[in-house]
């Protein structure tokens, strides 16, 4: 034999039956525990503690019988051993014999062999109480097994019959109580006993396959990589060698392997390519007894799904390419670039991104990806002027989203030529925007300068006419035929329409074809002292304090930029009263002091107020004295001035009390008069007929 076993004694195999239909022999001697024993002849087990046990009526001659019993250890080495029966003298004992006993009430478990065939019924084994010693008895038997019609008892020689055949991996053992009687007295003549009977297995199922067989690796994985577990099950008596499982590959060996005692499956190559083949279709077997000659096995098909791996760089499905675009346009698809792509569509793996590497300094152009057809889309996003360029070569590279990996391969690029094609335009002003600087106030027709076009292709003026379009204050005037822009109205950088003292105005220059350009004109308008300081608010309250001369804040104002305005210097004139002093605060306020005792009543206060450059004049301020309630003069009198509205409304109420009066005279006229009225039949005493459209006779004129 190769791979030898270790040694077992010949002894252990020489058995010796002492009954023909059922033996067990105890091979505690043979370190059976170090193996797996299956028995090769049907009507042997070997069970799990050794020993030897016939399951079904064994026939055996003078000559005596051999049968083989496969042994494995635990490394996975077999050997096939034989064991030697033979008739051994029934009245001779000697050691290693069996031998029958009387039997006890408390016999071990009893066994018996699934999937048995018959013939039924068929003696299982003879149950005696010791009580039978004593007296005559009868026996009976109850539970599951019996109520289900496997098991009865010969009820007066204990003979216990099995009725059909016993599937173990349905019921795997019975528990029947049997119960001694006396015959005499029909009471228990000894405790009931609970007899197990345990039903020995066969290898009667195959394995099965107990997980999805649906596995994922990435292409490119190196060898050894674990691509998955196998997972295998059987019905069959657990933790015996019936059930220990092999697994094998019967196909996909030279990319796969799987270990046969865990079912994991590993790459043993590093060649997987998605593209070539996606799924891989591999022939799985479970084989029980871990694989021996006898035993059962299952097939099944693992499908491997190879995963994708960024190792195709899109492809330009041309060497270069060439666009078109009129000049003065944007945001223009001009060209579609199409790549080509060989991983797994819709992933990071092969959507594209497109970079203009070269001819893009100016930012002309921007370049997407069409997320349906994943094309390269180039746009012009600025215009082009064919004046200044007429052609532009770009470098266009398509990447992924993803890095590329597993590969050797690079980013492409593909060179792009765009044409510019000429357009015949409008004119164009020497500069979309032009400044002017203007002082306000200058004299009208003062020149303030000149804003002329030309044609882009021939660059002449020629025909040129020129036009305003917007001039808010009509401060301008142009000449149509040679652009000159002079002061038409008064300039006034304190104007509403003047905004950080810019005025804008718009051009626009009309060639002799009807095409035009725009064109824009900014005069920064400059300051002149054209305004003095002034007094908002000239009607100011101090309140009178018993004691106490009051004082009031003068805020002055000046329309005018710095340097034309403050900081203000304030005075009183020199006919002053003598009644008042002036005392400047900061730049813009100055305190005003009373310095006499005064009596309540409104004064007329002259305050001289001058800006940086000394431009000023003097202001009249009306202040009052009066006597204060929460700050508010108490004796303040009220100025009310009734509109139109207010006057009608007043005279209404009058108006209805004269109609109420005459109303009430009609009626005392008109109250000793008996009216009758002639009912026509068919007004329901509510409507009269009438055809009159003109006014009643009953008229009262007001």
């Amino acid at each position: 034999m190769s791979n030898p076993l270790y040694p077992l004694h010949a002894y252990c195999f020489s058995l010796f039956i002492c009954s023909l239909s059922r033996f067990s022999v105890d091979l505690t001697d043979c370190y059976y525990e170090q193996f797996h024993l299956i028995s090769k002849d049907p009507s042997f087990t070997v069970r799990s503690d050794g020993a030897i046990v016939a399951v079904a009526e064994v026939s055996v001659t003078t000559r005596g019988r051999t049968f083989s019993v496969l042994a494995e250890d635990n490394t996975g080495r077999e050997s096939e051993l034989e064991v030697h029966l033979a008739i051994a003298p029934q009245k001779k004992e000697r050691t290693g014999i069996l031998k029958r006993t009387k039997r006890r009430w408390s016999p071990p478990p009893l066994e018996i062999p699934e999937n048995d065939l018959g013939p039924f019924p068929k003696a299982v084994e003879t149950i005696r109480s010791d009580s039978e010693a004593k007296e005559p008895v009868y026996y009976e038997i109850s539970g599951p097994g019996v109520d289900q019609g496997f098991f009865t008892l010969d009820r007066e020689t204990g003979i216990l019959y099995v009725h059909q055949t016993i599937d173990r991996e349905k019921i795997p053992k019975f528990i029947v109580i049997v119960s001694a009687f006396s015959r005499r007295t029909n009471q228990q003549s000894d405790q009931p006993l609970d007899l197990a009977i345990n039903v020995l297995d066969k290898n009667d199922n195959a394995p099965e396959f107990k997980d999805s067989l649906q596995f994922t690796v990435l292409e490119q994985s190196n060898p050894g990589t674990v691509v998955g577990q196998v997972n295998g099950t059987d019905k069959d008596e657990e933790n015996t060698f019936r059930t220990k499982i092999k697994y094998t590959l019967l196909s996909g060996t030279d990319l796969f392997a799987i270990h046969p005692e865990t079912g994991v499956i590993t790459t043993v190559t590093n060649t997987l390519d998605r593209e070539d083949k996606e799924k891989q279709l591999v022939i799985v077997q479970l084989q029980d007894m871990f694989g021996a000659s006898d035993g059962l096995s299952t097939t099944g098909t693992a499908t491997i799904t190879v995963g994708d791996i960024n190792d195709n760089p899109p492809t330009f499905t041309k060497t270069s390419y060439e666009a078109s675009v009129p000049e003065n346009e944007s945001e223009k698809l001009i060209l579609r670039i199409p790549v080509v792509d060989r991983d797994l569509i819709n992933t990071p793996n092969w959507v594209s991104k497109f970079v203009i590497t070269k001819g893009n300094e100016n930012g002309n152009f921007r370049i997407d990806t069409d997320p349906k057809t994943n094309d390269g889309l180039l746009y012009v996003s600025k215009p082009l002027d064919y004046e200044k360029t007429k052609s532009i070569k770009l470098d266009v590279m398509a990447r992924n989203v993803a890095e590329l990996t597993g590969t050797t391969a690079q980013w492409s690029s593909i060179p792009v030529n765009v044409n510019v094609i000429d357009v015949d335009e409008g004119p164009e002003f020497t500069a979309p925007t032009i400044r002017f600087i203007v002082k306000e106030n200058v004299p009208n027709n003062t020149l303030i300068g000149t804003y002329t076009a030309s044609d882009p292709e021939t660059k002449s003026s020629d025909g040129i006419k020129y036009y305003k379009v917007t001039d808010p204050a009509s401060w301008i005037s142009v000449d149509k035929n040679t652009g000159e822009l002079r002061v038409a109205n008064t300039i006034d950088r304190e104007s509403n329409f003047v905004q950080d003292g810019i005025y804008n105005i718009t051009m626009k220059a009309v060639d002799s074809t009807s095409k035009t350009g725009m064109g824009k004109v900014i005069l920064q308008v400059e300051d002149e002292n054209d305004n003095i300081p002034v007094v908002p608010i000239s009607d100011l309250v101090i309140c009178e304090t018993q004691g106490k001369f009051g004082s009031v804040l003068v805020v002055a104002e000046d329309k005018d930029q710095p340097p034309f305005s403050a900081p203000f210097t304030f005075s009183l004139p020199t006919d002053k009263d003598g009644k008042w002093s002036v005392t400047r605060l900061n730049d813009t306020t100055a305190t005003l002091n009373q310095i006499q005792d005064l009596p309540t009543g409104i004064y007329s206060v002259p305050v001289v107020i001058k800006d940086l450059q000394g431009f000023g004049d003097k202001q009249t301020v009306k202040v009052r004295i009066c006597n204060c309630v929460n700050g508010v003069c108490k004796d303040r009198p009220s100025s009310i001035s009734l509109g139109p509205l207010a006057l009608l409304a007043m005279l209404l109420p009058l108006a209805l009390l004269l109609l109420l009066c005459i109303l009430l005279a009609f009626f005392c006229r008109t109250k000793g008069d008996k009216i009758e009225l002639e009912d026509a039949g068919d007004g329901g005493g509510i409507l009269l007929k009438s055809n009159t459209e003109g006014r009643g006779e009953e008229v009262v004129r007001l």
